[in-house]
């Protein structure tokens, strides 16, 4: 009878209810299924929100970003970034790629994300960049750079927090290892994820160091082509 949850959340998963409240009736449900008393229901409820109220607070970087972007977050990075000659965008996501992996090994995993930093402000910059260098950006160039600031962040952090000893899955290995009678510490497992990570930031490092001549080659071809049917659309008329 417990299992009654399970059909409360996918029926109302199916109607399309609201999720938080499906999940809180199954939850009644499978309390009152399992012989628990109302207030014992409710003091697990209670429980569960104190331990876990942190999570929530995610939310709450989404209304901030929208407000700073309303604000002109956007533009002040493609100022900022118009100033610096130097900048490319390879340079620029190396630069990133070096922080995010640096901040994931030592445990600042929440120092980055795609909707944190990615989107308002290193894609943008990494756009801006290549249009100081090469000018006008066709639209999948502009997409191949989104792309790249979104796998600077992915593999900076998929590498990076392996060196952190307090990382659930150094604790999982460690765990695991321990019950088939071989004692580690985590510093001794995550020592091993440090020529992962140099490599990864190498072959990774690599592939942005190249990404601007890969630009370079698509701006000069999408002008040639505009050239080309400007040609054409002048000997036809």
């Amino acid at each position: 009878m417990t299992l009654l949850g399970i059909v409360v959340v996918i029926i109302g998963f199916a109607l399309r209810f609201n999720p938080l409240l499906v999940v809180v009736v199954a939850g009644i449900v499978t309390g009152l299924a399992g012989g628990l008393s109302v207030e014992k229901i409710l003091t697990i409820f209670g429980e569960a929100f104190v331990k876990n109220r942190y999570l929530p607070l995610f939310l709450l970087t989404l209304p901030v970003i929208g407000l700073l972007e309303r604000n002109g977050l956007k533009e002040q990075a493609l100022t900022l970034i118009g100033k610096i000659q130097a900048a490319t965008t390879g340079r620029l996501l190396i630069l990133y790629l070096f922080i995010r992996e640096a901040a994931a090994a030592v445990g600042l995993t929440a120092l980055g994300g795609h909707a944190q930093l990615v989107r308002p402000l290193i894609a943008p910059m990494a756009e801006a960049a290549a249009e100081n260098k090469f000018g006008p950006l066709p639209e999948d160039t502009r997409n191949k750079i989104k792309a790249f600031s979104a796998s600077v962040d992915n593999v900076g952090l998929f590498f990076g927090e392996d060196i952190f000893i307090a990382f659930g899955a150094v604790l999982l290995m460690k765990g695991f290892y321990e019950q088939n009678g071989i004692f580690l510490e985590p510093l001794q497992i995550a020592m091993w994820g440090i020529p992962t990570a140099i490599a990864a930031f190498i072959i990774h490092g690599t592939r942005l160091f190249l990404l601007d001549r890969a630009i370079q080659r698509e701006v000069q071809q999408g002008t040639t082509g505009s050239q080309h049917v400007k040609e054409l659309n002048n000997h036809a008329n």
